[in-house]
């Protein structure tokens, strides 16, 4: 017997086409079985429509996304202070009415919510210049008021800087437009003024010349005035502090003048 006439008998025969069969039914049920658990597990042909969340508060939306068979999650918190806390600034995906894109049951809509709070560093004011650290505290964000404190060695520099009443380090973070304190230095005469030459002047002299010196006071001491007349024409004959060249007072001070009726310079 020809090999073409076995083949053709072994084809034909019972028992191979009882296997052909039941493999040909395996194959359509693998098939069908693994399309059917794909469309199942993707929701294939499902067209949910994606609400438009935007300006909507974020704790409000759940009853809304349960019953479109949604999730979400919040991705991000942008500072806003001129919104509500939680409201929503953007959604993915965006909204159908929008975009034309429908999704599936169980999608998760990404959001960015709305905050009015942001922590920012605390910089290092103390020992620096107050304009300096005024500057510095509203580039950041903060607002500020200022105490003062008598010293003789920090004029004009940050002694202290406190929040809410306590000290408050440098990098330390804390909300976006807290007011913060800080204590500045200064001197109680301010800064210092040449010392003026008054010997020889009337005291109606010495107070003409001292008023150009709008930070210097004048007391006057005179033996023998009786009358207006006499101290205004007393001469001055000596003076406290002492008149020396380069020699500087602290502005605000008061220089003390001796004159006596018609007297000279002693």
């Amino acid at each position: 017997m020809g090999l073409g006439k076995k083949v053709k008998n072994f084809v034909w025969s019972k028992q191979f086409l009882k296997h052909f069969v039941i493999l040909i039914a395996v194959y359509f049920l693998i098939i069908q079985g693994t399309i059917w658990y794909l469309n199942s597990y993707t929701n294939h042909g499902e067209k949910v429509k994606v609400p438009n969340l935007i300006g909507k508060n974020v704790n409000s939306i759940a009853g809304q996304l349960e019953q479109a068979e949604l999730n979400f999650e919040v991705l991000d918190s942008i500072y806003n202070p001129k919104m509500i806390e939680g409201t929503i600034i953007s959604q993915d995906p965006s909204p159908t009415e929008l975009s034309q894109i429908f999704v599936k049951r169980d999608r998760v809509i990404r959001l960015r919510v709305s905050k009015k709070s942001q922590l920012v560093e605390m910089p290092q004011c103390v020992d620096k210049s107050q304009r300096f650290a005024e500057n510095i505290l509203k580039n950041r964000g903060f607002r500020f008021k200022v105490d003062y404190k008598t010293t003789t060695e920090a004029n004009g520099a940050v002694m202290e800087q406190r929040y809410n009443g306590k000290k408050i380090e440098a990098k330390k973070k804390i909300p976006i437009g807290s007011v913060i304190h800080i204590t500045v230095g200064r001197n109680l005469g301010g800064e210092a003024v040449s010392l003026p030459d008054l010997m020889g002047l009337t005291i109606f002299e010495a107070k003409s010349r001292l008023a150009s010196y709008a930070n210097l006071n004048i007391l006057m001491v005179c033996d023998g005035c009786v009358t207006t007349e006499d101290s205004t024409a007393a001469i001055v004959d000596s003076q406290s502090p002492e008149y020396g060249e380069d020699v500087f007072i602290p502005a605000g001070s008061t220089i003390t003048v001796y004159a006596k009726k018609g007297g000279g310079i002693k």
